[in-house]
């Protein structure tokens, strides 16, 4: 009988750890509050690339700002690898939900326009901060994640393009 009740309560837990895993891991940890309501809120997987490109962008801002400062700040380091990480992380959501959209051949076509222009924008600035960035050294690994992220989407965002069908066309009677 005590067998029993141990069995019960342990499956009982396993459940219930599993039940909590994954609605923890709908946070994301580079996401603000406000920015993980406004990719649940939104309604279709174009609008989701097109938020995590905007927070990308917001990422480079911020670390654009970041490096413009004079840096007499012990934690700048620290921000600035915080900032990349968070910026790949957008990124590569991004290119997750291209990919899955390339798999399910959902219209995202303006998404993919954005990306395309974007992560060339992105890829641009990263490339230059890789080459000649102030205090390179501090966040040469996270800067190598973030333009290999890039790339990746960019990659992703192509063959997406590619594999899409187009939107059907409207003829005028």
């Amino acid at each position: 009988m005590h067998a029993k009740k141990l069995g019960c309560g342990l499956l009982l837990m396993a459940w219930f750890v599993a039940g909590a895993a994954p609605a923890a891991a709908q946070k994301k940890d580079y996401l603000s509050e406000t920015e993980a309501d406004k990719i649940r809120d939104a309604e279709t997987p174009e609008q989701r690339i097109k938020l995590f490109i905007s927070f990308a962008a917001d990422r480079i801002k911020k670390l654009q700002y970041d490096l413009s400062r004079p840096s007499g700040d012990n934690r700048r380091a620290e921000r600035l690898n915080g900032l990349l990480n968070a910026y790949a992380g957008c990124v590569d959501d991004a290119a997750e939900l291209i990919a899955l959209a390339r798999e399910k051949q959902q219209g995202i076509h303006s998404a993919l326009k954005e990306m395309q222009a974007r992560g060339m924008e992105f890829l641009s600035y990263l490339e230059e901060l890789a080459a000649k960035g102030p205090e390179r050294e501090t966040y040469k690994d996270t800067l190598d994640d973030a333009i290999e992220a890039t790339r990746d989407a960019l990659q992703e965002a192509d063959k997406a393009a590619k594999e899409i069908a187009p939107p059907p066309v409207r003829r005028k009677n």
